[in-house]
């Protein structure tokens, strides 16, 4: 019970601390009086320095809080308050992925400019605007730390027990998503519409050799590359991972693509047990992968039978003409 009302505590707090900011920097940016102060990189890039702050607010403080704070007698229905709110959470990934563009905006303003002081001192705040946009993604972290220790304290009821692990999973799946939708936002050179590929199911880094029948240079293909693969709904993306050092996370340059609608599989390679086919065009093109660990590469073909069993009941609920 000390966990559940710690839960609906902070959630409290972390509403009001949104709220504040909210009012006390965002909406200052249409007040006349401080027109005057607002530093002109800031003018017209509001979405930039928040992000989706207010959508994340009205969620929070409209529906999520209601819906924890009529658990606080009933800590069993606290896991569905998470599992039926899955969806609604993915809007953080909107939030982290805009973080690095928000962040750069910010030092560039500086956190001693005359605005910035003038609402932090107006909210009486001790610490300045950069410490404040960060709770979203402190909040949407602690949430698992939260239930682990609910978990802990529910070993004797099997109902309950099965419920809160139900939210820990949905809210480690949540998790999940927003470091790969972090990592979908460091791909380069890639010019097509990344929507267009659907949801993004896995990404890790393999040894990849190709063999096209109709190379002429054979001895290319017993190179392997290293290649960063990221595997969505309706397609395989190869890239390279950039070596130059970024602060706000690792870098790739899109190399190839492969439609999984043609691609075939051949689940195991003759000479190490951790590979894997996936061809195209009758075998004209051949990518053997590598994986680091034969539990990896389990993974990996399970996934990507799944998705290409998918595309075949798709074509199949189709009529052809």
């Amino acid at each position: 019970r000390h966990v559940m009302n710690e839960l609906i505590d902070t959630e409290q707090a972390y509403v009001s601390e949104l709220q504040q900011i909210l009012k006390g920097y965002y909406q200052e940016m249409d007040s006349r009086h401080m027109q005057h102060l607002i530093p002109g990189e800031l003018v017209g890039k509001r979405h930039v320095l928040f992000g989706n702050l207010e959508e994340i607010f009205n969620f929070h403080n409209d529906v999520f809080l209601q819906e924890l704070q009529n658990c606080r007698d009933m800590p069993g229905r606290v896991g569905k308050c998470f599992v039926n709110r899955k969806d609604e959470f993915q809007m953080y990934s909107s939030y982290c992925q805009n973080k690095p563009r928000s962040e750069a905006l910010r030092a560039h303003i500086g956190d001693s400019n005359p605005f910035f002081k003038e609402c932090q001192k107006k909210l009486g705040h001790k610490l300045p605007l950069g410490a404040y946009l960060l709770k979203p993604v402190q909040r949407i972290t602690k949430y698992q730390l939260l239930l682990k220790e609910m978990l802990r304290f529910s070993g004797d009821d099997p109902v309950l027990e099965n419920h809160i692990q139900d939210a820990l999973d949905t809210m480690l799946g949540v998790l999940r998503y927003l470091n790969d939708s972090m990592h979908q936002v460091s791909i380069v050179g890639f010019n097509e519409n990344m929507s267009e590929q659907g949801r993004l199911l896995m990404h890790a880094s393999f040894s990849v050799w190709t063999d096209h029948k109709k190379e002429k240079l054979k001895d290319l293909r017993l190179r392997a590359m290293n290649r960063h693969v990221f595997l969505y709904e309706k397609s395989l993306l190869f890239c390279k991972k950039r070596e130059e050092s970024q602060h706000d996370g690792a870098v790739y340059s899109f190399k190839k693509k492969l439609k999984l609608s043609q691609v075939g599989l051949t689940e195991t390679v003759k000479g190490d047990k951790r590979r894997f086919e996936l061809w195209l065009r009758s075998r004209e093109e051949v990518y053997i992968i590598q994986a680091p660990t034969l539990e990896v590469k389990d993974t990996w073909v399970k996934e990507i039978k799944k998705v290409l069993l998918n595309q075949f009941d798709q074509l199949k609920g189709k009529k052809i003409f």
